[in-house]
C-alpha cells in the first residue's frame, strides 16, 4: 500500500512540473559554436564588463596545453585570470570550497568552467557559493536551492569532451566525500552565459573517453525522450542528437582527428543537454551517480553500461517513445511495429557498446553495497526524475545486481 501512495505522489509531482517547467523562464546563452571558437571567447567576457577571471578546470587539461590559446587572447583584451586546476573527476564539496577561496581571496568577478563535466560542474557550484555564502553546498541540493534573488557572477562553459551537455544545463552535480554520495544542484540561475562549442579542443580525446561522454550525452537524449516531462521542443533537440551520435560516434571513436566529425558530436552534447535540463532524466542517473559517488565510476562509463538495463526494464511503457527515437534515428523503419523498433533500439545500443569495448558490468560494484546504493537510488529518483515506469525496492534491488562483475 506504501508504494501504491508513493507512485501515486509521485506521478502527481511529474504532471505539475510537466505544466510548470515549459512556463519558467531560462536564462538567454550566447552559443560560440565551430572550430577555434575558444578564441572568441575573450571579446565576449570583455563585453560583460569581467576584467578577472577564476578558470576551473584540472591538471590534465592544464598539461595538455588546451588552455594556451585561452590565455593569449585573455592577455590581448587586457583581462587577468586564476588557475583552479584541482579539480577531481567527481567534484567534491571540499573542492568547490576550495576554488571559492581562489575566487575571493583574488577578487574575481566571473568564472570559466574549462574541461569536462568536472570542471564545468564545480565552476557553476562555486559561483551559487559565492553568490550565497551564507548557504552550504549540501543545503544547495536538489531544485531552485541556489536562493532567490541571489546573482551570480559571470558563467563561461568551455567543453573539452563531447558528452556531459553541462555548457547549457541548469545543473551540477557534487560529490559528498565523507558519506561518497553524489548528488545535484539545480536552478536556473546555473546556465552558463556563454557556451563555447570548440571541436579543436577535443581532437586529443582518447578513444575510451570518446566513447563513454558521448554515451553520456546519448543518455541524456534518450533519457529525457522516453521521460513524462517531455514535450515537442525537448523531443526535437533529444532526436537531433540520437540522430548525430548512433551515425558518428563509433567513428569518432577509431578517428579521433576528423575535425567535422568532432564538431557533429559536440553539437549532439549540447542538443542533449537542451533536451534534458528541460526534460529531465531517469534512473541510469540515478544509478549512475552512486557507481560515481561510491567508487569514482567515470559517470559517462557508468551511464553507457547501465543505460541498456534500465531501458530493458522500462521497454514496455517507454515502446512507443522509444519506437519513434529509433524511426528517426535510422535504427528502426517505418514498417516495424512499435516493439520491433524498440527492441532493435536497445540493441542497437549494446553492439555499440560491445563495438566501442565498453563492458556490461561494473567491476568496482559490490554485493555489500548494494543496499545502500538502492535507498540513495530511490531517494535520488523519486518524485524528481519523471521516468516511463517506476521501480520499487525490489526492482532497483534487481537491477542493481545485474551490474554485478
Amino acid at each position: 500500500m506504501i508504494w501504491v501512495f508513493e507512485k501515486v505522489f509521485c506521478r502527481i509531482v511529474h504532471g505539475i512540473a510537466k505544466v510548470a517547467i515549459p512556463l519558467l523562464p531560462l536564462p538567454s546563452q550566447e552559443v560560440l559554436a565551430g572550430p577555434g571558437a575558444v578564441k572568441r571567447l575573450p571579446g565576449s567576457v570583455k563585453e560583460k564588463g569581467v576584467h578577472k577571471l577564476l578558470i576551473v578546470t584540472d591538471k590534465g587539461i592544464v598539461d595538455a596545453g588546451l588552455l594556451e590559446g585561452l590565455f593569449v587572447g585573455l592577455r590581448e583584451n587586457g583581462l587577468s585570470y586564476t588557475i583552479f586546476n584541482e579539480v577531481q573527476p567527481n567534484p567534491s564539496i571540499e573542492n568547490v570550497e576550495d576554488g571559492l577561496k581562489l575566487y575571493l581571496g583574488d577578487n574575481c568577478e566571473g568564472i570559466i568552467g574549462f574541461g569536462g563535466g568536472s570542471p564545468m560542474d564545480c565552476a557553476k557550484v562555486i559561483a551559487a557559493r559565492s553568490a550565497n555564502m551564507k548557504r552550504p553546498v549540501a543545503k544547495m541540493r536538489g531544485l531552485f536551492k541556489v536562493g532567490i534573488g541571489k546573482k551570480l557572477p559571470p558563467l563561461f562553459a568551455v567543453p573539452t569532451t563531447a558528452g556531459t551537455g553541462s555548457e547549457t544545463t541548469i545543473a551540477a552535480v557534487v560529490t559528498d566525500a565523507s558519506t561518497h554520495e553524489k548528488f545535484g544542484v539545480a536552478d536556473p540561475k546555473l546556465m552558463p552565459q556563454v557556451a563555447v562549442l570548440d571541436p579543436e579542443l577535443m581532437l586529443g580525446l582518447p578513444p575510451n573517453l570518446t566513447s563513454t561522454t558521448g554515451m553520456d550525452a546519448l543518455t541524456h537524449a534518450v533519457e529525457a525522450y522516453v521521460g513524462l516531462m517531455a514535450n515537442k521542443f525537448t523531443d526535437e533537440n533529444a532526436e537531433k542528437a540520437t540522430r548525430i551520435i548512433f551515425g558518428t560516434l563509433e567513428e569518432v571513436y577509431k578517428d579521433g582527428s576528423d575535425l567535422e566529425k568532432r564538431n557533429d558530436m559536440a553539437m549532439a552534447s549540447f542538443y542533449a543537454g537542451v533536451a534534458f535540463t528541460r526534460a529531465f532524466v531517469g534512473y541510469v542517473h540515478a544509478v549512475a551517480h552512486q557507481m560515481g559517488g561510491l567508487y569514482g565510476v567515470p559517470h559517462g562509463l557508468a551511464n553507457a553500461i547501465i543505460l541498456p538495463y534500465v531501458l530493458e526494464f522500462s521497454e514496455k511503457k517507454a515502446r512507443k517513445k522509444l519506437a519513434r527515437l529509433a524511426i528517426a534515428a535510422g535504427i528502426g523503419k517505418s514498417g516495424d511495429s512499435e516493439e520491433e523498433a524498440s527492441r532493435k533500439f536497445i540493441e542497437r545500443i549494446k553492439v555499440m557498446n560491445r563495438n566501442m569495448d565498453i563492458p556490461t558490468t561494473i567491476k568496482e560494484l559490490q554485493e555489500k553495497d548494494i543496499p545502500l546504493i538502492v535507498e540513495r537510488v530511490l531517494y535520488e529518483a523519486h518524485p524528481l526524475y519523471p521516468v516511463p515506469r517506476m521501480m520499487n525496492k525490489k526492482e532497483c534491488e534487481d537491477l542493481v545486481r545485474r551490474l554485478l562483475p
